[in-house]
């Protein structure tokens, strides 16, 4: 495959968007990417790369930069509010060998490790292209321009993709996401930690590395809201949330004393729904554009990354394009059918008006969790290892 002329064109400079351009660039593809932005931006606070993903960073080149920016989360770990009592609690490494691990990253900090990746393998970058339309092996812009011919094209351009045709359900709860200092406390750089009264109220805590030119250790935070609560949130104001967070997980009042404005907590609004066929005619379909789901599971980004692995690993092996994407869609299709179901299941147990599921979570499930092999098995889950993510294609 290397030093082939081949050309593809990426619709969408997100994580998937570019990981997929580092990684054929690297094959000797000619890759150019178009994203909608002046300047291409990452959307978000903190997200882990579980090992799946990490390995895909690896293979791209860009694996010793996040990691540099990130932080090493070898636990995730839950408590309901009122009782004290655990009702999630997974480890990466039971052992502590430390091998094993996922890495929590402020999404500007993966984006510049990603971006650095692609273009250090000689992918092109457009800026302020809006793609409205393919047309054959071109892709047409909103100023009536276009570009092309590619001999392949990949739709990477997200939840708010115009070309996938994903007709996604909203889930009835999203969240609202901030990055604030590492403050003085207790509490530990290593492990995700998150709060619920039942279903309906959820605080979450993500060690988060540091942001581009600082070393400055961040958190990313976020809070459950139902999908249409933001704006009542925003009216009851800052304080009356403070002191809902504070009654709820007092040791949370320390990551709140720098969140002087609204704004600082940006709204996520999640949904769920996979393509039958993420591929068409020398198109190929990737990340959100393909699949989406809550993120309760922490596998986005991953998903993404997995995509565009499987992809290069299907274009190298079948030479004829329409062949590779039919291989591409078979390898990754059991992996996403197990992520978006157990995605499924267990939402509504922490993101809901449900009363009977958080009962069922406390008193059936979470004990259950702890007895063998569930530990283990919930660790393959969190790793990404539950099925092999690239099916035939390889172990990942």
């Amino acid at each position: 495959m290397a030093g082939m002329a081949r050309s593809i064109g990426i619709i969408g400079a997100g994580i998937g968007g570019l990981a997929a351009a580092a990684l054929l660039a690297r094959d000797g593809w000619q890759v150019t990417v178009f994203d909608r932005f002046a300047a291409p931006r990452p959307v978000g606070s903190g997200l882990v790369i579980q090992p799946v993903g990490q390995a895909v960073l690896d293979a791209m080149g860009a694996g010793d930069a996040a990691r540099a920016k990130g932080a090493r989360i070898i636990r995730m770990l839950g408590h309901e509010a009122r009782s004290k009592a655990r009702v999630l609690d997974v480890w990466y490494d039971r052992k502590g060998a430390g091998v094993t691990y996922g890495l929590a990253i402020h999404r500007a900090s993966l984006f510049d490790a990603v971006l650095d990746a692609a273009l250090s393998a000689g992918a092109v970058l457009q800026s302020g292209l809006e793609v409205t339309r393919i047309a054959g092996a071109c892709v047409a812009f909103a100023d009536g321009t276009m570009a092309g011919p590619f001999d392949l094209l990949i739709d990477a351009s997200g939840a708010g993709s115009a070309l996938s045709g994903l007709n996604a359900k909203a889930l009835p709860y999203g969240a609202i996401w901030g990055t604030v200092p590492w403050p003085d406390t207790a509490l530990p750089t290593n492990e995700l930690r998150q709060t619920y009264r039942r279903a309906d109220r959820m605080i979450g805590l993500l060690p988060c590395g540091s942001l581009p030119g600082s070393d400055m250790p961040q958190a990313a935070i976020f809070w459950s809201l139902p999908r249409d609560g933001h704006a009542a949130w925003r009216e009851a104001g800052l304080d009356r949330w403070k002191e809902e967070a504070r009654a709820l997980w007092p040791a949370f009042a320390p990551f709140l004393e720098t969140i002087s404005d609204p704004d600082q907590m940006t709204m996520a609004r999640y949904s769920h729904g996979t393509l039958r066929k993420p591929f068409g005619d020398r198109l190929a379909i990737i990340g959100d554009s393909a699949h989406r789901a809550s993120p309760q599971l922490g596998q986005g980004a991953n998903m993404a990354l997995l995509d565009a692995m499987a992809l290069r690993e299907a274009l190298r092996q079948e030479r004829d394009i329409q062949t590779a994407l039919l291989h591409y869609a078979r390898a990754r299709r059991a992996h996403v059918w197990i992520y978006q179901t157990m995605s499924w299941a267990f939402t509504p147990q922490y993101q809901s008006d449900s009363y009977w599921l958080p009962k069922l979570r406390d008193h059936l499930l979470f004990p259950l969790s702890q007895v063998p092999p569930m530990p283990r098995l919930l660790t393959r889950l969190v790793c990404g290892t539950m099925v092999p993510p690239l099916g035939s294609l390889g172990e990942g």
